[in-house]
């Protein structure tokens, strides 16, 4: 399967947005397809070896649209040359909604004494007269409003029907009945009808609906903000040294390996690792992290941060589309352009809708001309239902909301994969949280070592070295802890053959011909080594909340080691604070329970799962789902995690992590910072009641406005709808949903208040 995105032209309404996404799914090897209206792009999941990206856009061409295929170099210029189209397509619409206010004003000025019965002597006499009317009313019909007849005539080639659809009947009617009376007023005469025009109904709801667009156009424009801002971030050129000369060069021209210098005050041009000097870096426009890093000669360095204090030289490490900015930019495009959930119901109605308008529009004619005889309420009437109604409030009442949410995941340093993540999040009931690296910093370091009293052949030093040869095999962070402690010791290290780690276990090699067995309590009892000389050590440490190891040579215990990760400074307060909010907290971890518990009584936790092999984690995930259909939460940031990140309805990974559990996972926080648990649901739980808010306007909009405008209230109290006033208000449906999706850009996360020991 690949996966590839498209970006969309033509689109008006979301009914178009439904035959974009039919034609794309009758691809013979189109897998699955999401069209998001709002972001107007396609991504589109197919098999290459059945179908390819000239077929997939033969079909959107087929019916009726256009596209271009997304770069994944979001900093090759794409989005100068977005922008530029963007505002391209805001000037023209400009010019044609300034051109038909105009004319809608005049001609509307015009018709005041024919609609009032009254002689206003400032309004010119000429201004009354339907040829003049007539005239000034054409180029607004098919110059201005030009763009619902292409579009429409698009759709009825292709046997379906969209807002222009309805846009072009409904002004048509009201254009070409003026017309006719305007060539032929005697035969109204005839029939002994007055013969009224409504141009001004056709020029005004042209210009209406056309700002409208505008409005709409620019106001959706700004639910990618964040991703502007994002791109923004990345700086122009870089202070390049090549063959000992210092030259500014573009960002583009920036290579793998390259040596750069960043002075104070400078942003860093591309990803790198620190190779001379030391400075302190803001991280927070990318992670979220308020402080400012300190830097120094082997630290990792990232793109688009800003350098504070002093002077270095990095080697670039990652440019282009592989920095983690442009990764950043990658996921939140991804996300912006998926669906949730909960738009299903909107898609679904959006893809009959415009049918039964029509259909509603023809019964509402037939009824007030034969049973009611009344042409010109069955006119009016009918131009109304056929204005009013708008599926485009449907469908952007979802998309925007998860546009602006997505976005402001990203500036708080949260990454969501998809709509459905962002989605699911706010009914999360249960949050399971590992120890290492989680709730701890992911850095231990070893605070005590003994070995068995009386070892002839193995003092202390010579255990060191032998257990750091055999942990440095291993990515484990109590193995890093071990090298590191040997090192600090100056102890040097040899090399070891037959390196095996048994998960959840431990790890054994062979160094200088004596095998050497390091890990757990329980391990140790399953190997049939006796640990009893180093209990005393072992329940001391694990009640001060350490993790111990132990070790064994030639098959007989050695040595002990305690461990200590210091906790997170967030850890305490986020885990109160999602208590706060009436989740369940649970601790995971493959630590000895004793040490466990002492952690999770320091934070506050109750419920601790402990002695947790890495293959059993998924499945006490799957327990806890079991009870009751709890909606699960993992958040970890190890290898060892994916699996337990894989099976959790919303598994969040640690930024700090692997690569492997930030693949697995639908929410990643960047900064490590368990704060951002409480952001990213908070953010869910507000992006959700906004989506909620925008469908219940766009529903009840319809559901009011079309039967109001088709005169069911005419019998009872005498009230027509004005078409005018019809089109104002299909205008406005679109911009309050885009504008109510909007205010998400102010969220902040609330401050739960808790009390901290």
């Amino acid at each position: 399967m690949d996966t590839l995105t498209l970006k969309l032209r033509g689109m008006s309404c979301a009914s178009c947005a439904n035959n974009v996404d039919k034609a794309i799914r009758s691809v013979p090897g189109v897998m699955d397809c999401n069209v998001n209206f709002a972001a107007e792009q396609a991504t589109i999941n197919y098999d290459s070896q059945r179908t390819d990206l000239k077929t997939i856009q033969g079909a959107i061409d087929g019916a009726g649209y256009s596209s271009f295929l997304v770069q994944e170099d979001v900093f090759a210029g794409e989005d100068e040359a977005e922008t530029a189209i963007q505002l391209a397509e805001d000037r023209e619409m400009l010019r044609k909604v300034i051109v038909a206010g105009a004319i809608a004003i005049i001609i509307f000025v015009g018709s005041i004494p024919m609609m009032t019965g009254l002689h206003i002597h400032f309004i010119p006499a000429f201004l009354h007269d339907y040829w003049v009317q007539l005239v000034l009313t054409t180029p607004v019909q098919f110059w201005c409003g030009g763009s619902f007849y292409v579009n429409g005539w698009k759709a009825m080639k292709h046997h379906t029907a969209t807002m222009d659809t309805l846009m072009a009947v409904g002004t048509s009617a009201a254009y070409f009945y003026s017309v006719f009376v305007t060539l032929f007023p005697g035969f109204f005469a005839a029939q002994g009808l007055i013969p009224h025009v409504y141009y001004e109904v056709s020029v005004m709801v042209i210009a209406l609906i056309l700002l409208g667009r505008l409005l709409e156009h620019r106001a959706r424009g700004k639910t990618s903000e964040a991703i502007h801002k994002l791109i923004g971030l990345q700086p122009k050129n870089a202070r390049v040294i090549r063959d000992g000369v210092e030259m500014d060069i573009p960002i583009t021209d920036v290579r793998i390996n390259d040596l750069i210098l960043v002075r104070p005050g400078e942003k860093i041009p591309v990803d790198g690792e620190v190779i001379t000097g030391a400075s302190t870096v803001d991280e927070a426009m990318v992670t979220g992290e308020s402080l400012p890093v300190r830097k120094q000669r082997g630290d990792e360095v990232i793109g688009a941060t800003i350098n504070k204090t002093g002077s270095f030289q990095f080697r670039a490490t990652r440019v282009g589309k592989d920095t983690f900015l442009a990764q950043i930019v990658k996921l939140v495009q991804q996300a912006q352009g998926s669906k949730a959930p909960i738009q299903r119901l909107a898609d679904q109605v959006t893809g009959w809708f415009v049918p039964v308008v029509m259909a509603i529009a023809i019964a509402t004619f037939v009824i007030w001309f034969n049973f009611m005889g009344n042409f010109t309420l069955a006119i009016m009437t009918t131009v109304g239902v056929l204005i009013i109604a708008c599926p485009c409030a449907l469908g952007l009442a979802t998309p925007t909301s998860i546009m602006v949410g997505t976005g402001k995941g990203a500036e708080n340093g949260i990454l969501i994969k998809d709509a459905q993540s962002l989605e699911l999040a706010h009914k999360i009931e249960t949050i399971v949280l590992d120890k290492t690296g989680t709730l701890t910093q992911g850095q231990p370091t070893v605070t005590d070592f003994v070995s068995v009293n009386g070892t002839a052949n193995h003092n202390e030093l010579h255990l060191l070295q032998l257990a750091a040869t055999v942990e440095r095999n291993s990515e484990h962070p109590l193995a890093e802890a071990v090298v590191k402690y040997a090192q600090s010791q100056e102890v040097s290290l040899t090399e070891a053959d037959n390196f095996v780690a048994v998960a959840g276990s431990g790890v054994e090699a062979v160094v200088a011909e004596h095998l050497v067995q390091i890990g757990t309590q329980r391990w140790m009892g399953e190997l049939g080594i006796n640990t009893d000389t180093l209990q005393e050590y072992k329940q001391a440490w694990e009640a001060a909340g350490k993790t111990v190891i132990l070790m064994a040579v030639d098959g007989e215990i050695q040595g002990v080691m305690g461990i200590a990760d210091a906790l997170k400074p967030s850890s305490v307060g986020a885990v109160k604070i999602l208590q706060k909010l009436g989740l369940e907290v649970v601790m995971l971890t493959g630590d000895n329970r004793q040490t466990a518990e002492a952690i999770a009584q320091e934070v506050g936790i109750q419920r601790v799962f402990a002695e947790v092999r890495p293959d059993q984690k998924a499945a006490k995930i799957q327990s806890l789902q079991g009870e009751r259909g709890k909606i699960v939460a993992m958040v970890g940031d190890g290898i060892n995690d994916a699996p337990a990140l894989a099976q959790a309805d919303v598994g969040i990974a640690i930024g700090t992590g692997t690569d492997v559990a930030i693949a697995a996972s639908d929410l990643t926080l960047i900064s490590g910072d368990l704060q951002g648990i409480v952001t990213a649901i908070q953010l869910s739980r507000a992006t959700i009641s906004n989506i909620r808010q925008n469908l219940f306007f766009a529903f009840i909009y319809n559901v009011i406005g079309i039967p109001v405008a088709a005169g069911i209230l005419f019998p009872f109290f005498g009230w027509l709808l004005n078409p005018i006033l019809a089109g104002a208000a299909m205008a406005l449906s679109s911009i309050s949903v885009v504008t109510n999706a909007l205010r998400l850009r102010k969220f902040k996360p609330k401050v739960v208040s808790v009390t901290v020991q």
